[in-house]
């Protein structure tokens, strides 16, 4: 299964990555070979780096490592190819313009009896690639423009209320846990990850994790490997990840279990 990623900070703050390193702690390095992708937050609008191919000896990765942007809304995924062919297209995040915001949307998990379903379909936002990925993110695009299409900005528990629906329905359909920020909040929704041993037993774990901390200067270089955070004070910051990157207390999201996430606070569950 793929592999998603995300940062909520107090402040903006320097993040480099080691994406080989993140695959390490979930024991999947090899089958994310199909892409990888991190989206940067700058107010309302997103810088968005992606490869279709693996992480290990990319130069663009080794630009990521070396340049650091700050950024206070982070977010990062690994690919591992179930639907769509391997190709820049369907390399997430992806993203949409809504409202003067760029909209940053990212999936795990495997949707069925979905792209071929027109329901799905609307003429406003549509897909470039041929992922379920891609066509759920254009179906919420979709939902949330009826709330986004007002004079008025819509107010956290209307977006949530769309979010929310969205992902119940996309959980009927197959395994879905999703990140999406609207350049505001970043809402997560968690379902499971099913993985499969070299003999083909099934485990069933949970689809992702959460990590509050009160950060001191530095104390990502030590204690989380692939990341480094450089900071001039300390900020409070909520970390996700489908896989904890440590031993510290990483928090299982249940099955179905949604969360808000504003300037490294968890604001609504």
């Amino acid at each position: 299964m793929c592999e998603l990623f995300a940062i909520s900070s107090s402040s903006p703050t320097e993040v480099s990555f080691s994406l080989d390193e993140f695959s390490k702690h979930g024991g999947l390095t090899n089958h994310h070979r199909h892409g990888w992708g991190i989206a940067y937050y700058e107010k309302n609008t997103a810088r968005i780096i992606k490869e279709a191919s693996q992480a290990s000896n990319s130069a663009c990765l080794n630009f990521v490592k070396n340049y650091s942007i700050q950024s206070q809304i982070i977010m990062s995924h690994i690919r591992y190819a179930t639907q769509g062919e391997v190709s820049f297209r369907n390399t997430q995040p992806f993203s949409r313009e809504l409202a003067a915001r760029q909209h940053v949307f990212s999936h795990n998990g495997d949707l069925h009896n979905f792209i071929d379903d027109p329901k799905y379909r609307n003429n406003r936002f549509q897909p470039m690639g041929n992922t379920d990925s891609e066509l759920a993110f254009c179906y919420l695009m979709h939902k949330m423009a009826e709330i986004w299409g007002k004079k008025s900005i819509p107010k956290l528990p209307q977006r949530q209320q769309v979010f929310i629906e969205f992902a119940n329905e996309m959980q009927t359909l197959g395994l879905a846990n999703f990140i999406y920020s609207d350049s505001d909040y970043v809402f997560i929704y968690s379902d499971k990850r099913i993985i499969k041993d070299k003999h083909g037993q099934e485990s069933i774990l949970p689809g992702l994790h959460v990590l509050k901390r009160e950060c001191d200067i530095d104390i990502f270089d030590t204690h989380i490997k692939g990341l480094q955070m450089a900071k001039k004070q300390a900020q409070s910051v909520v970390l996700i990840s489908s896989v904890p990157l440590n031993e510290e207390n990483w928090a299982p999201l249940e099955d179905g279990e949604s969360i808000v996430l504003k300037a490294g606070q968890i604001i609504a569950v």
